[in-house]
């Protein structure tokens, strides 16, 4: 656990889950700078409503807490692992679980009244934070104050044009250790509609799929996951199939599609992720049941329990190039593969994944690759 030293004192947090060989923190310099900030200003009370929008692991959350005590700030959010780290480092830092009240980026509270602090850690995704944006016009008044905070290199033009079109006048600090801060004054403005989810029209697949703000490649089908489809296989053994890190759904969907017998799970740590998966599965099989899961890889999924595992993991740990979480991945589904079960993986070929299936599983095969891509399969002996 690393400690930081925040105007309230000294707080220990760590990420979620934590990892022997990870050197991330679970804050950066614009947590650092937005607590600052916030701890100078006037009126902030323990009876003062105030929203936190995608807290990394409760950093802010955890900080407010601490420096004004019963506070009880809603925090949300659209990663499981952030929820969770949330209520770790809370419990670590001897504060109750239920100080912070946590919503999924799809479940906002109902309110009475007004926001009177909205702080915002602007999120990699746009998408996100239009979608945002849009959902916070009915929380707040011309009093709120709006305050945000990014890494200087994240933050673009088109960041504050979405916080001046939804909310209103926008200016920013300046940088402090490679970071900044918006400020937003909001206005009186008509309400305008939020355009997610969007439909994505497949016609190769002959699908629609839809997609929350959230979802990786939700304009378009990524380069990669069309190569995926074109090679998943169907075998009458695969009783159960599970699309590890699913996304909107679509390599389940097809695996479905392409095995009739198989019973479906699809999981995923973006509440938007599997909530897209669900729609776009019932409304391809409206007959058919299958499992959602939102989850930390495939925690809380029976050991021994699937015969495929269908996986395109994320090699992107906040903006760093990472493969832990692919590892993981790889790991947890030895454990929940049956004997004789396959993980098939898609990765570009500079990641070498197929070393670390080969050392975990004992083998591994190149099913087809290209000048980008590689498609492997392990299975469990």
């Amino acid at each position: 656990m690393d400690t930081f030293d925040s105007p309230y004192g000294p707080i220990g947090l760590t990420r979620y889950p934590a990892h022997p060989k990870d050197t991330l923190r679970a804050w950066d310099a614009a947590d650092e700078y937005l607590v600052n900030y916030l701890a100078e200003q006037p009126g902030i009370n323990p009876n003062s409503q105030v929203l936190i929008l995608n807290d990394s692991f409760g950093a802010l959350a955890v900080t407010l807490c601490t420096g004004f005590p019963g506070l009880q700030p809603i925090s949300i959010g659209d990663s499981w692992l952030s929820h969770r780290g949330t209520d770790h480092n809370l419990t670590a830092n001897q504060l109750s679980p239920e100080a912070v009240k946590l919503h999924s980026s799809l479940e906002w509270p109902k309110l009475e009244q007004t926001f009177n602090l909205v702080v915002i850690k602007i999120p990699k995704s746009l998408s996100l934070l239009e979608d945002q944006l849009h959902r916070l016009q009915q929380f707040i008044s011309v009093d709120t104050v709006v305050v945000a905070a990014s890494m200087v290199k994240y933050l673009h033009n088109s960041h504050l044009t979405l916080f001046e079109r939804l909310l209103g006048a926008t200016t920013t600090s300046l940088a402090k250790k490679k970071a900044r801060l918006v400020f937003c004054k909001p206005g009186k403005h008509e309400p305008v509609e939020n355009p997610y989810p969007k439909t994505c029209p497949i016609p190769e697949l002959k699908l629609e799929v839809s997609n929350h703000a959230n979802v990786f490649s939700r304009d378009k089908l990524d380069i990669g996951t069309r190569f995926f489809l074109e090679h998943l296989p169907a075998n009458d053994r695969y009783q159960q199939i599970i699309d590890l890190g699913c996304g909107n759904g679509l390599l389940g969907i097809v695996a479905a599609q392409r095995n009739p017998q198989a019973d479906m799970t699809f999981v995923d740590e973006s509440f938007m992720a599997v909530a897209s998966a669900k729609t776009n599965f019932s409304a391809n099989f409206a007959d058919r049941n299958a499992t959602f899961k939102v989850t930390d890889c495939l925690q809380g999924i029976a050991k021994n329990s699937a015969d495929l595992i269908v996986n395109n993991p994320p090699f992107h740990q906040q903006n760093a190039v990472s493969t832990q979480v692919a590892e993981q991945m790889f790991r947890e589904s030895k454990q929940v593969l049956k004997t004789g079960g396959e993980l098939w993986v898609i990765g570009n070929r500079h990641l070498g994944y197929h070393v670390k299936l080969k050392r975990l599983f004992g083998n591994c095969q190149t099913v087809v690759s290209n000048q980008k891509f590689v498609i492997l399969k392990s299975t469990k002996k």
